[in-house]
């Protein structure tokens, strides 16, 4: 195994990745905004996170890896008013939402999983920090971060500060290049808002305040990694640099990971488009998790994803292939004795899942390592070159395979079923689907693979289709 290869945004270039801390990798993951349900372009980045530290965690790293909830901004405090309710009472729903979503997808929990509401105190204390150092200035009960006093800004996102007005303010939590400007670090209250008392006078946290406060908390002045989407890297992740390194003179974080955007069918996700999507939204068109999963992790996370039902039909498809292929291995008779090619093929497979992953994470090389070899065995298998031993040598790398992906334990109906969705979600299997797996059933009937053909019957049956198998050796299907 090599060196692991991480394109850090901050550098613009793929760079080996050492941790500070030797055998640890201490890592901060910007999550959701729970102010509604996060939508499959935020799972999109979520996953690329979760094959991250699945990665170094199988290279032998301890993580320390912390995430936070941000339950207070100016769309949290927005909603909850007009909602008439707390934003303690308006976030904790979509909390919880964000928390099943991410188990439904076998998104691993972090070491910390924290909410900014609880770290009010922290804030305050590195707003002081600053503060101390001249870099904030006060208006009408706020406190704004001076950028001029922070000759970096901008390394991070590359931006043109040419023509920027000193002094000038921007007052929201997101916002475009071209405003970028003094920034709130602390709010005051506006009528009937919720705010806070504090030494530093009432308010509530700026956004950017909050990451920068909770990140060095948990992982100290100077972190390893530090992911997020691509929109967060200008405001959000430079505004973070700018806050952090003010305050103690260090680097804030020596590797930035940003996921690339995702779009739908070619174009930009929006509700006005009808083309914006929960999780939530897709189980109840019937897709499954471990589907979702997939096409989510197989695009490298640096490129542009474009999300299409096609695409999730193939995953679909993928995913049944992987499946069938480990209860192949686990149920079918094989020849007495190893095959000492086979050995050295599995290896190669095993080998090349590693290269790819640690090629900036390239799932896409390390799917394709995955099923090349699941041709190759499947062809050995049907010519009997595949004997006994070497089973449980096959089955041990696609349990290497599935520390990463882990996609192939068979249990979405029991999620669906947690989150209140039929075995199949609240809508019918698909023609293509069903077409693909009549498919796979036939071709495994071809090569008298007997079980797997009875497994995908059995698949089909659970979710509402009937085979029926005609005397010239085809099959029909229909829903019942």
């Amino acid at each position: 195994m090599g060196d692991i290869l991480l394109e850090n945004t901050l550098s613009g270039r793929k760079e080996p990745f050492v941790p500070l801390h030797d055998g640890e990798v201490r890592m901060y993951t910007c999550g959701p905004t729970v102010y509604d349900s996060a939508h499959i372009g935020n799972f999109r980045t979520f996953v690329f996170q979760d094959i991250l530290r699945r990665f170094l965690l199988l290279r032998g790293f301890k993580m320390l890896h912390v995430m936070n909830l941000t339950d207070v901004d100016d769309r949290i405090i927005q909603n909850a008013a007009a909602a008439g309710i707390t934003i303690f009472e308006y976030t904790r729903k979509h909390t919880q939402a964000f928390l099943e979503d991410m188990a439904a997808l076998n998104i691993e929990s972090p070491e910390h999983l924290i909410r900014a509401t609880d770290h009010i105190e922290d804030m305050v204390a590195l707003i002081e920090r600053l503060a101390e150092k001249s870099i904030t200035y006060s208006t009408d009960g706020s406190i704004y971060y001076r950028i001029a006093k922070f000759p970096g800004y901008g390394k991070l996102s590359k931006i043109d500060l040419t023509g920027i007005q000193a002094g000038a303010r921007v007052e929201l939590d997101r916002y475009e290049k071209a405003d970028a400007r003094d920034f709130a670090l602390w709010k005051a209250p506006k009528p009937g808002e919720h705010f806070w008392q504090t030494r530093i006078g009432p308010g509530r946290p700026g956004w950017h305040i909050e990451c920068s406060a909770m990140a060095m908390k948990y992982l100290g002045e100077t972190i390893d990694i530090h992911t997020g989407g691509v929109d967060l890297a200008f405001p959000h992740h430079e505004n973070e640099i700018a806050q952090s390194e003010a305050a103690t003179g260090k680097p804030f974080a020596h590797f930035w990971l940003h996921a690339e955007h995702l779009i739908v069918e070619g174009e930009k996700m929006s509700k006005s488009l009808g083309n914006f999507f929960t999780l939530r939204d897709l189980f109840a068109k019937g897709y499954k998790p471990s589907t979702i999963r997939f096409l989510l992790a197989s695009v490298p996370y640096r490129r542009q994803f474009n999300f299409t039902f096609d695409s999730l039909q193939q995953a679909a498809s993928s995913v049944e292939r992987l499946r069938n292929f480990v209860y192949r291995l686990q149920n079918e008779k094989f020849p007495d004795g190893p095959n000492p090619a086979m050995a050295s093929r599995i290896q190669q497979a095993e080998d090349d899942l590693h290269h790819g992953l640690e090629d900036d994470l390239n799932t896409a090389q390390a799917l394709a390592a995955i099923f090349d070899l699941v041709r190759d065995v499947n062809t050995a298998i049907d010519r009997g070159e595949f004997h006994a031993g070497d089973a449980p040598r096959t089955l041990i790398a696609m349990t290497i395979f599935d520390a990463i992906f882990a996609v192939l334990p068979d249990d979405d109906a029991e999620k669906l079923r947690a989150l209140g969705f039929g075995a199949a979600g609240a809508a019918e299997v698909g023609d293509a689907e069903i077409e693909t797996l009549v498919a796979e059933r036939q071709a495994a009937r071809k090569r008298r693979d007997f079980s797997t053909a009875d497994r995908i019957r059995a698949q089909l049956d659970e979710r509402g289709i009937i085979l029926e198998d005609t005397k010239d050796g085809g099959v029909r299907w229909k829903r019942k």
